[in-house]
């Protein structure tokens, strides 16, 4: 094995202890089927599974929009305040199992208000349950609201108006949602507004979509980080730039392999990726849908890739540099790492 580790277990143990902050985590996709019934029986919702068994079958992807389909499905159990809580305390004591520190989490409002559900319910359910796990497990964390790519720029610009109120509480603007046909440069407009609002502004780009749309989400949007970016490989000077500028990348293995962007993880391009001196960080997307959080994110790709401890390293600093705390925060963090490393 890479670096000195002698088993699997040696390396999995050394995963589980190194701090990590997650860069990329949908609250939504954190929706295990178990809270998933629980709900729908709390709120009276009908949902077309007879059991836990039912909803993990139906995991079974071939593509992004085949997981969006049931991924907007399971979020109608969501419907108050305390659901939205719930949800985002179940994802933050999982996270803190995995010596998580520092978590950015993305929202998707469209999703829910245009259910009737009102932005307040949403927002003060997740950052109620934020406040709560900073008291009980010292996380920090931020919030970032994502625009749903499938929907028009002028949609976009309503829920930022929508948020409006609530920008104490919001870091950041993204973009999520079906790639292909939706490129970055169709929200060009209401980035420019959220970053005259003061707002950090990141990108789902390069999952399915190719590199061109990696490029836009730099020169258009002028995004401080990119979600993804797996296809940037496609394009060598897109490569050197993102290296040159320290772009972070939040890399998604088990979300890769489920939605078969790889077809294996020992094809996965996380190594590439670090080797080409590409600021890559390890996430776990959608974890309820995906088959694990940021631990077994780790793990699978370590395996797989036989990671060195430099490997992990280098992959948890990235998470904190990578991030939007400051610096005396990000220092912070990466003296953790090095007395454990």
């Amino acid at each position: 094995m890479a670096d000195g580790f002698t088993s699997r277990e040696e390396r999995a143990a050394f995963i589980a202890g190194l701090p990590k902050a997650e860069l990329h985590l949908h609250i939504e996709g954190s929706l295990e089927p178990e809270l998933m019934f629980e709900l729908a029986r709390r709120n009276g919702v009908a949902i077309p599974f007879a059991n836990v068994g039912e909803v993990r079958a139906a995991y079974a992807f071939s593509n992004l929009q085949d997981f969006l389909d049931i991924y907007y499905q399971g979020m109608g159990v969501l419907q108050t305040e305390q659901d939205f809580y719930d949800l985002t305390a179940a994802y933050c004591t999982r996270a803190n199992a995995d010596t998580v520190r520092h978590v950015e989490i993305f929202f998707d409002p469209q999703g829910h208000t245009a259910r009737g559900v009102a932005f307040e319910t949403v927002i003060t359910g997740i950052t109620r349950a934020l406040d709560d796990a900073k008291a009980r497990y010292g996380m920090t964390s931020k919030l970032i609201l994502c625009f749903l790519r499938h929907l028009s720029e002028a949609e976009a610009e309503a829920t930022l108006d929508e948020a409006l109120p609530f920008l104490d509480r919001i870091a950041g603007v993204g973009l999520d949602s079906s790639e292909l046909g939706h490129p970055p440069a169709g929200f060009e407009r209401v980035f420019a507004r959220a970053r005259d609002l003061g707002l950090k502004l990141v990108a789902h780009a390069g999952e399915e979509g190719p590199p061109e749309y990696v490029r836009e989400a730099l020169d258009l949007l002028k995004v401080d980080r990119i979600d993804h970016g797996n296809r940037s490989l496609e394009d060598p000077a897109l490569v050197a730039r993102l290296a040159a500028s320290g772009m972070t990348l939040t890399v998604c293995p088990l979300s890769n392999l489920k939605l078969c962007v790889v077809d294996d993880m020992a094809d996965h391009p996380l190594k590439i990726m670090l080797d080409a001196g590409l600021k890559a960080t390890v996430n776990s997307d959608d974890p309820s849908y995906f088959g694990g959080y940021v631990n077994a994110n780790y793990q699978a790709v370590a395996d797989a890739l036989d990671l060195s401890r430099d490997d992990l390293v280098t992959l948890a600093r990235n998470s904190f540099t990578g991030s939007f705390l400051s610096d005396a925060e990000k220092a912070r963090h990466l003296a953790a790492i090095a007395a454990r490393a």
